[in-house]
């Protein structure tokens, strides 16, 4: 693999490749995000979440145990609302609680995967975990703003664009290209200009209002 002498230079002040890569690899991701929300219409939860949730999902081991503990969370949080409801607790102490029944049923998981056999569940680290967890609090604003069933499709269209994400930056091909050419990724300035400047209908919405449309 040709390296840049950029990343040689980062490598030799004691950085690991792989966290070098990674932090390159952001605006890609980050810019790949922009678009599916301003071109193709795709909302999730902000750019933010999909994005800290692909990194999570990398830092995993494997996307299936990623995609285990981000279901389990969600559900979690799905489930102790309901359960809190009658009990009319402020927002904050709501959540705290939540996210201690998060907690507790994600150790229950990774136990579970280690009564299974399957290591590299019971082997994920502490903080792909914890990124995953505040998601909770996403997800339950947007269950109060909007109802359960729009929290519960910004976070299917959450875990779907993580999951190209992962792809993405799980790439070899990109990851030898950023690896050889790290300046590539600065041509993500003027393509998010240009994804800055759309003005016209995104594609979910040609699908939305195809019946309007036909008449002009």
């Amino acid at each position: 693999m040709h390296v840049s002498s950029i990343i040689i230079f980062f490598i030799q002040k004691g950085l690991p490749f792989e966290t070098v890569i990674l932090l390159l690899m952001l605006p890609v991701i980050a810019t790949f995000i922009a678009f599916l929300r301003q071109v193709v219409g795709v909302k999730a939860f902000g750019i933010y979440t999909p994005l800290i949730v692909t990194f999570a999902f990398l830092a995993t081991n494997g996307l299936k145990y990623g995609i285990t503990i981000f279901l389990a969370v969600i559900i979690t949080g799905m489930l102790m609302r309901f359960i809190l409801k009658p009990f009319r607790l402020l927002y904050l102490p709501r959540v705290a609680i939540m996210l201690t029944a998060v907690a507790i049923l994600t150790l229950g998981v990774l136990v579970l995967g280690g009564d299974m056999h399957r290591t590299g569940l019971a082997a994920v680290s502490i903080f792909p975990i914890l990124i995953m967890i505040t998601i909770v609090e996403k997800f339950v604003a947007v269950q109060i703003e909007k109802g359960t069933r729009a929290a519960v499709m910004l976070a299917i269209e959450t875990l779907l664009i993580s999951i190209i994400g992962f792809f993405i930056a799980s790439s070899e091909t990109l990851i030898r290209l950023i690896a050889g050419y790290p300046w590539i990724i600065l041509l993500t300035v003027p393509i998010n200009v240009t994804i800055g400047k759309w003005t016209g209908l995104r594609l979910n919405e040609y699908f939305r209002f195809k019946e309007i449309i036909k008449h002009f």
